[in-house]
């Protein structure tokens, strides 16, 4: 940015980074070119003037690269002085090169005076032109990994070409450090660098016409809070973001009522009782805001201890204990052999013992992180067995997870690391801090705490930030040859990892040397967790053995098939300790850690509806509670009989196995169905019973977390019976459905022996036809169908399978995720497709009764393991048989082969693993579903993605299912065309479109298709009372409106059941909910995004609830989440609306998937031109 006139103030593509990073810091640096303010800007950093060296070396070489392809065809452009006419030359010769069919300028010049007070200026490292005569961006990095902000430079360079009329291609390449290249969609970065263009651009506007500088605290301007520009600022306002723990939300929440400064908290007495705050948040805040107050520069923070006992229950000081640390890089992408991005890289592990001695181990790449891991987990072995009482402290959660995602990743040392978990070897000293202490410093980081019980202050790289920034120059340096500045730079964060170690190990002896910890009694630690020992077994080792055999052949195909075979064998194995780990460490970590995470409930509200008591023959004691709260994100509704884990804060009379003195409290319940009279649909009924031998207890809990996860069973055994057969197979494969599956084999008809292709559709209608006589012409194998919203797909199932049985005498199975998906489909083979009811079965599920499906169009099964018989009483006939994976997985039930076929349902969301382990009970497998809805949900890490769907995994990276694999239900009969066409553009790249059937349907005074409401405010998460408000009014606007829902149909008014309110939150649901009441307008459907797939309603409003990116739990990934959006907006027959705060577009995302998700919702929100 600088001023080359007057008036023209040229801007270039890199001035976004700061813009859209802090606007009070590109005011500021705006402020120094106009000559306004002579404050010092924060120094430029040396080690960014030899990154730039050093990434020219690298662009360099690349030029020699195409120099020696191209010869003298290739355009060198010299860079032009930074006047106007000079500029002007050079971006004419850039546009000659481009007219005359270069195969390559180099240095190409973009002079765009569109605006003569703004224009823009960029230089393109490479326009390659492509086969088909369009020009591709194509830019130099020394970065090891995509970076948002390199590509949002590509998308001005990309529009700079077509605002020339050079025909451009529709993406755009990063060639990376290591040579790798990665091409992305212009179309996943183009509307977020038209966004914040335009929001920089206003700014510009806005500032210039003033004619002073930017002051701290205009509101109309964001800040980033941590940058270099704010913290000066930030100090001199006394700003609230420099109490630790508070947030941008819970800021703006305290301006509101008045409360503007950290001294100004600290004075405040009672909570304001307009403060959006929850009262024990904001004495939190106050409490923390007054010991920081209380602080003098240059002493020791304050602190109070506020509980001892975590304190006292630290093991006992060993000579072998060791202080470890990690270093990571959460942005380090690999590109998989299936194509697919793995991300992180914990590229320095590094440790001291209990005399301060440090070591370490370096890692590069995920590859040598695999290397490293082993190294450390052979020293800690064997540390162990000479110290059996050590324990290897760290501070905060980082370490303990990525040991367990490390392992699970790579399949190395995943024994080892969950005996250290389950015998309690890692001590993480974060949540003993937060649970013991109120300190006076402005974060509860280690570097922060230091002062209490270390002298001096840190040099050099002091922060995690700093490590992970300076690493990756370290690479950049290590990429263009200059191996002695990569080593000075990893010699410095080395020192800062010592450093680390260090710290912790003091922190650990002065925790314990606090005087009100002497004396205190802790219960005696258990000897384990109760977690599943987890050890590799045989096959799954032999199945990686052979992907490394297959991969050296350069078999890629197979090798992951074998990867994904692998890591299916012990799949339920990783599922259930991840649980586990996760469960006890919830029980340890500060609430604000995992209160968002999925399956949680935040009580707010907790009545005993019946005491403790016993009945009958009941052995033990037992209460019902009533609660209410706030489902995390993305969770589910309670099913009645599910087990649950209820949390307490308080003690109670006894420690519950695998818990430790200052944890808290989980302890196994059950959801009840609430009684009839209790009409308020998101009160949870649980139960929860007395041990033998224990005192009842009056406390209540704080929070529910997800119960046990179910027992494999069955599904072991037939995974691994599978797995079997593909290692006696090797090195070829079995002729079975799942083998070609894996293989993403072609589906094929086979007749005669000849492989041919699968029957076509003739048109939308014509779907059963097809898919029936491509089924029956293959022997083995799979088909897929994908169905989108409103497209039939549980009508097509229910034909095809009717027809199958009684036409060709077939015997079918029907899967699913749940019971409930499976009991729908059975219903429409009976109601739609009219298969004798005799023909087809189903056992209830273990929790209901032998009656349970008395009143259902199906014949319910009873007895134990009734499938068997059900199946041999109709063998010459034909048959279906409903149940889950462990049904089909069980040889009670359904035998090897048994089946013609096996159709599963949802199979989006439908694991790979669970696949295999029905799939042996047939023959051929006929996956329905659409991976563009919700999708699998998976507990666990695992060395390869069989956690996800299997209908996913043919997919791939497409939105639309490849014709080769099955079919594409291409029109929906739910969608009105407008509404059919932003949905087809967001997730089908708009291969969706209405069906005929939709036309002559109207609502009066309503235009059909997608309606974006967009609505500013702030300070909101999870819900918003602006949104509630405007819910209501949407809502009443729509009552008693004509509504022809039929060509030719009778009209009648709208009532509450022709809409649906859909939100992601459950917060937002109870909100609208009162908010509706309050109006008289209770009692139509609103719920969240996960309770609302299948519904369907004339008129849906969405409501997203959140403010800005700041306040969004979970991340903008979940909120925006191209599968969640679509389900939300696919509701509506006629008309979506789409209730939004811009702010949400205002975000930089920081990695390249994350810039795609918000790309395409500011495409639905504003497809623009």
């Amino acid at each position: 940015m600088y001023l080359l006139t007057d008036t023209a103030l040229v801007t270039s593509a890199s001035d976004l980074k700061l813009a859209t990073e802090c606007e009070f810091a590109f005011l500021r640096v705006l402020d120094h070119r106009l000559g306004r303010s002579q404050d010092a800007l924060p120094e430029a950093d040396a080690m960014l003037a030899r990154a730039a060296e050093l990434g020219t070396e690298h662009e360099l070489r690349m030029l020699e690269r195409l120099r020696v392809q191209h010869g003298a065809a290739l355009v060198e452009l010299e860079r032009p002085e930074r006047g106007a006419a000079g500029l002007r030359v050079a971006a004419e010769l850039t546009r000659a090169a481009l007219d005359g069919g270069a195969p390559v300028v180099y240095q190409g010049v973009f002079f765009d005076e569109t605006d003569p007070d703004l224009p823009f200026v960029g230089y393109a490292d490479f326009l390659v032109r492509q086969p088909d005569g369009r020009y591709r961006v194509v830019d130099t990095k020394l970065s090891r990994h995509v970076r948002v902000t390199a590509l949002l430079q590509l998308a001005a360079y990309h529009e700079q070409l077509e605002r020339l009329g050079i025909p451009a291609d529709d993406r755009v390449e990063l060639v990376l450090g290591d040579d790798s290249s990665r091409d992305v969609l212009v179309a996943d970065i183009a509307p977020v660098f038209r966004r914040r263009r335009a929001r920089m651009h206003a700014m510009l506007d806005e500032h210039r016409r003033e004619t002073g500088v930017v002051e701290w605290g205009d509101p109309r301007y964001a800040i980033d809070g941590r940058c270099d520009h704010c913290a000066p600022f930030m100090a001199a306002a006394d700003d609230l973001l420099l109490v630790a723990g508070l947030r941008l939300s819970q800021r703006a929440a305290l301006i509101d009522v008045g409360i503007t400064t950290t001294a100004a908290l600290a004075a405040t007495g009672d909570r304001p009782a307009d403060c959006t705050l929850s009262t024990s948040t904001f004495e939190k805040l106050r409490m923390q805001a007054r010991l920081q107050h209380d602080a003098v520069a240059g002493e020791a923070p304050p602190f109070v201890v506020t509980n001892p006992l975590p304190i006292a229950a630290l093991p006992a000081p060993s000579p072998g204990d060791l202080f470890f640390d990690f270093e990571g890089d959460p942005m380090h992408g690999e590109v998989q052999p299936d194509g697919s991005m793995r991300w992180g890289l914990d590229y320095l592990f590094g440790w001291v013992d209990a005399d301060g001695a440090f070591a370490c181990r370096w890692a590069h790449s995920q590859d040598e992180e695999r290397l490293a891991l082993r190294s450390f987990l052979a020293m800690l072995t064997e540390r162990l067995r000479r110290f059996p009482d050590l324990h290897v402290y760290h501070y905060a959660a980082y370490e303990k997870t990525h040991l367990l995602s490390i392992a699970a990743r790579h399949g190395e040392g995943e024994a080892i690391v969950d005996e250290l978990l389950r015998r309690g070897v890692l001590v993480d000293l974060y949540p003993v801090v937060t649970a013991s202490l109120r300190v006076g410093a402005p974060s509860y980081s280690i570097k922060k705490l230091e002062p209490l019980y270390l002298d001096g202050h840190r040099e050099g790289v002091t922060n995690a930030a700093d490590s992970v920034d300076q690493y990756a120059r370290s690479s950049e340096a290590a990429a263009g040859g200059d191996a002695a500045l990569a080593a000075e730079i990893r010699e410095a964060i080395a020192e800062y990892n010592a450093d680390d170690c260090i710290s912790t190990l003091k922190l650990r002896d002065w925790l314990r040397s606090l005087p009100e910890v002497q004396g205190v009694a802790a219960p005696e630690p258990p000897a384990d967790l109760p977690v599943p020992d987890f050890e590799p077994s045989p096959l799954d080792l032999h199945l990686q053995q052979l992907a490394r055999d297959a991969e050296h052949r350069a078999e890629h195909d197979e090798a992951g098939a074998y990867r994904m075979a692998a890591a299916a064998i012990d799949y339920h194995r990783r599922e259930a300790k991840s649980f586990w780990w996760e469960h006890f460490a919830r029980l340890e970590q500060p609430v604000d850690e995992w209160d968002e995470t999925r399956g949680v409930l935040s009580i707010d509200g907790a009545e005993v509806a019946r005491d403790w008591h016993r009945e009958g023959r009941q052995r033990s004691d037992r209460r019902i509670l009533r609660l209410s709260g706030i489902w995390a994100p993305g969770s589910g509704a309670p099913r009645p009989g599910g087990e649950v884990f209820i949390v307490y804060g308080d003690e109670l009379p006894y420690l519950p196995v695998g818990h430790r003195a200052g944890m808290r409290v989980a302890r196994q319940g059950a959801f009840l169905s609430p009684p009839d009279d209790d009409d308020d649909d998101e009160a949870v009924w649980i139960v929860e019973t007395v041990p033998e031998g224990v005192e009842a207890w009056s406390a209540l809990p704080t929070h529910l977390t997800p119960g046990s996860p179910p027992k494999p069973g069955a599904l072991v055994q037939a995974i691994e019976d599978w797995g079997q057969s593909v290692a006696l197979a090797a090195p070829t494969w079995p002729g079975d459905a799942m083998s070609s599956l894996l293989l993403r084999r072609p589906a094929h008809a086979d007749s005669n022996g000849q492989l041919g292709a699968l029957e076509p559709m003739r048109n939308a209608d014509d779907g059963v036809r097809a898919v029936v006589a491509s089924l029956v012409t293959m022997t083995a194998g799979h088909l897929a169908v994908q169905g989108p919203p409103g497209t039939g797909k549980t009508y097509l199932a229910a034909h095809v399978i009717a027809e199958l049985v009684s036409v060709h005498g077939w015997s079918i199975g029907v899967t699913a995720q749940s019971h409930a998906v499976v009991e729908h489909v059975l219903d429409a083979i009976v109601l739609e497709g009219g298969l004798d009811p005799d023909l087809v079965g189903k056992a209830p599920p273990s929790d209901r009764d032998a009656g349970y499906y008395d009143a259902s169009p199906f014949t319910g099964l009873r007895g134990a393991n009734p499938q068997a018989a059900f199946a041999a009483q109709r063998a010459s006939r034909g048959y279906v048989i409903g149940g889950t994976a462990w049904d089909f997985a069980n040889r009670r039930r359904v035998g090897v082969g048994q089946l013609d076929l096996l159709v599963v349902e949802e199979a989006g969301q439908f694991s790979l693993a669970n696949t295999i382990a029905a799939s042996l009970a047939a023959s051929r497998i006929l996956l329905l579903g659409d991976p563009q809805q919700l999708p699998q949900v998976s507990q666990g890490v695992h060395p390869a993605p069989v956690d996800g769907s299997a209908l996913g995994h043919l997919i791939g990276e497409h939105a639309v299912l490849p014709a080769e694999y099955g079919y594409f239900l291409e029109e929906s009969r739910r969608m009105d065309a407008a509404v059919a066409e932003p949905v087809s553009r967001l997730a089908y790249d708009g291969q969706l479109r209405a069906h005929p059937s939709t036309r002559g349907r109207v609502l009066a005074g309503v235009d059909a298709g997608l309606q974006p409401v967009p609505l500013r405010h702030h300070g909101n998460a999870t819900s918003s009372s602006e949104e509630a408000e405007a819910v209501v009014a949407l809502v009443r606007d729509h009552l008693g409106l004509a509504w022809t829902g039929s060509p030719g149909g009778v009209s009648r008014p709208i009532g509450q059941g022709d809409l649906i309110v859909v939100t992601p939150y459950n917060a937002q649901v109870e909100l609208v909910r009162e908010h509706l009441d309050a109006a008289g307008l209770g009692g139509g459907e609103v719920g969240t995004v996960d309770r609302v797939q299948g519904r369907e309603a004339a008129s849906a409003v969405v409501s997203l609830a959140a403010s800005s990116a700041a306040e969004v739990p979970r991340g903008l990934d979940f909120l925006l989440s191209r599968n969640r959006l679509n389900v939300s907006v696919s509701r509506a027959k006629w008309a979506a609306y789409l209730i939004h705060s811009p702010a949400l577009m205002d975000a930089l995302p920081i990695r390249e998937d994350e810039l795609a998700t918000l790309s395409r919702f500011i495409t639905l929100v504003d497809p623009g031109p």
